[in-house]
């Protein structure tokens, strides 16, 4: 199936709307178009066309759109790079996708130097370098093929080298219309994006946006002041979070509450804590919980508005389009009995590049399997538990770190947490706490517990309490657990 290309189809229908709000410009979607054109002629001067693998290495700027549909010109394949890895992680990936050419913006100059180095075959170019490139006239596309591959999103690798998840250009549309006919679509839709675009997130915001005709307010990083200020002043009605950032936009908010016209603040990245869920329904915060991974480029399932309150801490059914299934012990759970999570739909990756072994054992007969754990109620709410990797067994009971967390960050004083297991002679596992507390808060271990001893079970109960300045986040602030045991002193 082939399509007219997304940014000359979205130009030519509103050219004159608003696609992108930065910090101090802004560009209708025409100027998109021209802008994206000229990028495409000076990428086709360096030889990166028609199928080419053109990664870039950028923090959030108008820049990052420009390139995104700029390679759609000249039917590259995109491979957004994260910013907060190593050199040497970089060139992994690099080399694993075989890529043709780095680009990157000048705060990332340095880190790129470094891959350079590592890599010296690569061939690299800054943004300010592309823009002395003098153009070569070639023909651009103006259709694209949906089964061809849009991108590259290697997984955060939080076990294990990460894989590289291939995206097409169907995936990406499957979610842009999947989410639409979830969460509806207004014509005073803005979405803000202050999460990385070289995370799937960021990057399916940038996809819906030309879809949708819908304008983007792109922030540099996220900043919960900003961010409000953006919901507040900029007539932002959408934005996409993980806890960790809804938990200190609510900080920063204070007794304050957003306007009428804000009408999602889209949460994922694992399950909220329900004291959270709880504060934003008061403060009359329309949060809808959403579950997603890169393999399904961004949500697959999803709260619908009208269950906000009535099912709050489910992640709600499977988009239109898509299938959802718990599995336990090779079959399918009854409600309210805990699986991993499987799903399907036209969103689902093909596979991981050069791992048929990978991709062979993550999705059979269409189904990818996801090793999250969660289960159905009765009516088919889907309730995630936690990340199966993340799950560890103390004296022979399943302990699911999301739940103790979520007891944790109930507590007035704290603003975050993080559980892992740690070794324990009697029992193989007991749960481990880390805290970080609120301004001028001052709790000990034993509050902590005494807290916990009323709400958790007793081989819940984190056995030791470690307090700390900060967690360790990967770039979409998602919570890394395997490293919490290097914060023990």
């Amino acid at each position: 199936m082939r399509m007219p290309l997304w940014l000359d189809k979205r130009a030519s229908l509103t050219p004159d709307r608003i696609a992108l709000i930065g910090n101090e410009e802004q560009l209708t979607f025409e100027q998109l178009r021209q802008r994206s054109k000229q990028a495409a002629f000076q990428l086709a001067a360096l030889g990166a066309i028609g199928g080419k693998r053109i990664a870039l290495l950028c923090g959030n700027g108008l820049h990052v759109p420009t390139l995104i549909h700029a390679a759609q010109y000249v039917g590259a394949v995109l491979l957004p790079l994260n910013i907060r890895l190593t050199a040497r992680e970089l060139v992994f990936q690099l080399q694993d996708a075989n890529c043709d050419l780095l680009i990157y913006d000048e705060s990332n100059a340095e880190l790129a130097g470094e891959a350079g180095r590592l890599l010296p075959s690569l061939a690299g170019c800054s943004i300010s370098q592309l823009a002395e490139v003098e153009p070569s006239e070639v023909k651009l596309n103006n259709e694209i093929d949906m089964d061809a591959a849009h991108s590259i999103m290697y997984t955060s690798g939080t076990t294990g080298a990460p894989k590289g998840v291939l995206l097409t250009y169907s995936n990406h549309w499957a979610s842009a219309t999947g989410s639409m006919l979830n969460l509806g679509l207004s014509d005073q839709d803005r979405w803000l994006v202050c999460v990385p675009m070289f995370h799937i997130s960021g990057l399916s915001i940038v996809m819906r946006s030309v879809i949708y005709g819908m304008p983007i307010v792109i922030h540099e990083r996220f900043e919960p002041d900003a961010a409000n200020r953006a919901i507040m002043e900029q007539g932002v009605t959408v934005v996409s979070v993980v806890s960790n950032m809804l938990s200190r936009m609510l900080n920063a908010l204070g007794d304050e509450t957003y306007p009428q016209a804000f009408r999602c603040m889209l949460l994922g990245g694992g399950p909220a804590p329900l004291s959270q869920l709880q504060s934003c329904a008061a403060k009359q915060i329309p949060v809808f919980q959403t579950y997603g991974m890169t393999e399904t480029a961004s949500q697959i399932v999803t709260l619908q508005p009208e269950y906000m309150l009535s099912k709050l801490g489910s992640a709600g059914k499977p988009l239109f389009q898509a299938e959802l299934r718990i599995v336990h012990e090779g079959k399918d759970a009854a409600p309210l009995e805990a699986g991993e999570i499987i799903v399907r739909g036209p969103n689902v990756t093909t596979g991981y590049l050069n791992r048929p072994d990978a991709t062979a054992e993550t999705i059979q007969n269409g189904w990818l399997y996801t090793g999250d754990i969660g289960y159905v109620d009765e009516e088919g709410f889907l309730y995630v538990l936690d990340r199966r990797k993340d799950m560890f067994v103390s004296g022979g009971e399943n302990v699911y770190p999301a739940e103790i967390e979520a007891v944790l960050v109930s507590h007035p004083d704290v603003l975050e947490a993080g559980v892992t297991g740690v070794a324990d002679e009697k029992w193989g596992q007991t749960p481990a706490a880390f805290i970080c507390l609120k301004e001028q808060a001052v709790i000990t271990e034993q509050d902590v517990k005494v807290y916990c001893s009323d709400k958790l079970a007793k081989y819940k109960i984190p056995s030791q309490v470690y307090f700390a300045d900060k967690l360790p986040r990967n770039a979409s602030n998602k919570l890394l657990r395997r490293e919490l045991v290097k914060l023990i002193p």
